[in-house]
């Protein structure tokens, strides 16, 4: 059990005051009837602004790196950071000017011009998974309920509107406002623990004596086979619908590729951060039940009061910026790429019933309001079906590493090759195949997550699912890419 002090409840309250008057300040600024104004900041965020929001939004799932951190030691920093680190060089030198030229919302507005209607409605189904804040909203109520001492439930509740309310009136802008000020506090109370850490046990010679010794090797006595699709996953990079969304937001392509450069700095910084607060942990408290409390049992162990509530508000911090960030993605994703493919593609006689029920009309159908004002109220819309539906995971899905693995191991095959061959001509496949490949890419990695049982002993029972569903969709992909070139020579 955690204790917090007056002066500990008193830092975090503030916290939170603070927090959601820039979050209503910021909206001021915000324009109600621009829908590019509301969703992309008016697509004029500076590059302090971007490196603020980019660094913040990158690191929700701050109780789960404290879990593998604690299980694992530095494989945690090898899987979870290093990889990343690779795949966002690569996407900012490649991608991250040709996404801010292309000037549009999500990355199904960018499959529906390469690749069609069909193709860009299944990604936004994958899309909105992928960025389904439920994870990050059950880490945010677990940290909620241990220091309030409430109900897991209503700390569900409270989470979701503290983290919400603002976003309705001011959008992108009050999203990446928030964000300034959540890295600010997210590195300060992980930076105040670690000098506490070390000041009070020692430096790397603690660590050595205190830690087991796979704990400082890279594998971490995993296999490599459990390694290599923690790589694959950090694949996710490049269909990142945050990181898209942030470069259409960037001012320029320029401020969209140094943003995220600069950014890997600072995750280089933050993750010596986490994971040396990780490896404390494990050496000052070797026998923990409940390894995703790593955190805020060592930050019980070793820190005074009011050290203590700067810590729990930046961890605090650390999930909101994602949690918030997620919210108002998954909602974009609802109003541009459902409701709107919706009213795109169908008639009123397509809602024959449904177009009865006057509430549902409104969103099925065309309206009399403007395309701004449209757009604005169905992504404010979207932030409540999103909330709702993320209160409904959070509360019975409890396992945030899992449910990662799970959700990249499924829905990145089918997208991968589609998203990066959308900005590349000479990758471009042929329209079928990119849905043959999307279908099948997410199909062949959920039926094998069923059946690899049935091999277990054998080599095939080390192949995973991620594994299976990237070779499917590969092998569809180039064979694409060749009918694709065949066609044009026709």
């Amino acid at each position: 059990m955690v204790s917090f002090s007056y002066l500990d409840i008193f830092i975090i309250v503030i916290f939170f005051i603070i927090l959601i008057s820039i979050g209503f300040i910021s909206s001021f600024r915000s324009s109600q009837n621009n829908s590019e104004e509301y969703l992309l900041s008016g697509r004029n965020v500076g590059l302090v602004l971007f490196i603020l929001n980019n660094v913040a939004a990158w690191y929700g799932g701050i109780l789960g790196v404290g879990e593998f951190s604690y299980r694992f030691g530095l494989v945690s920093w090898f899987t979870q950071g290093f990889p990343y680190y690779i795949f966002a060089f690569i996407f900012a030198l490649t991608f991250a000017e040709k996404i801010r030229s292309a000037k549009l919302y999500t990355i199904p507005d960018k499959l529906e011009i390469v690749y069609g209607k069909n193709v860009s409605l299944i990604s936004a189904v994958l899309v909105f998974i992928l960025v389904s804040p439920a994870p990050y909203l059950l880490m945010m109520a677990q940290i909620v309920a241990l220091i309030f001492n409430i109900n897991f439930f209503l700390a569900l509740i409270i989470s979701a509107a503290l983290v919400s309310i603002y976003m309705f009136k001011g959008g992108f802008k009050s999203n990446i406002w928030v964000d300034a000020f959540s890295f600010i506090i997210m590195f300060l109370g992980f930076i105040i623990i670690v000098i506490v850490a070390a000041n009070s046990y020692g430096g790397l010679y603690f660590l050595e004596n205190n830690l087991p010794k796979q704990h400082l090797t890279l594998t971490g006595g995993n296999s490599y086979t459990f390694i290599f699709v923690w790589f694959l996953i950090a694949l996710w990079t490049f269909t990142d619908p945050g990181f898209h969304q942030r470069c259409y937001a960037a001012k320029s392509g320029k401020i969209a590729k140094y943003g995220i450069l600069f950014s890997i700095l600072f995750w280089i910084f933050f993750d010596f951060l986490t994971n040396t607060t990780g490896l404390y942990a494990k050496a000052i408290l070797p026998n923990l039940t409940n390894p995703v409390l790593t955190f805020p049992y060592l930050a019980d162990k070793i820190l005074n009061s009011g050290l203590k509530g700067i810590f729990f508000a930046a961890m605090i911090a650390t999930v909101l910026s994602t949690l918030n960030s997620f919210i108002f993605l998954s909602a974009t994703t609802f109003s541009i790429d459902f409701i709107q493919r919706i009213q795109k593609y169908s008639s009123i006689s397509d809602f024959k019933y449904l177009s009865k029920i006057k509430f549902l009309r409104y969103f099925l159908i065309k309206n009399e309001l403007d395309d701004n004002k449209s757009l604005i109220l169905l992504t404010q819309f979207g932030i409540f079906f999103t909330v709702l539906f993320s209160i409904i995971l959070a509360y019975y899905f409890k396992s945030v590493v899992e449910l990662w693995y799970l959700i990249g191991s499924i829905c990145i095959p089918g997208l991968i090759l589609i998203v990066i061959s959308a900005y590349y001509q000479n990758l471009k496949t042929a329209k079928i195949y990119a849905l043959i490949e999307i279908i099948f890419g997410v199909f062949s990695s959920f039926v094998w997550i069923f059946i690899r049982n049935l091999f277990e002993g054998t080599f095939l029972y080390e192949i995973e699912p991620m594994i299976v569903g990237l070779i499917i969709s590969l092998v569809i992909h180039i064979w694409g890419i060749k009918k694709a070139r065949l066609e044009s020579l026709a």
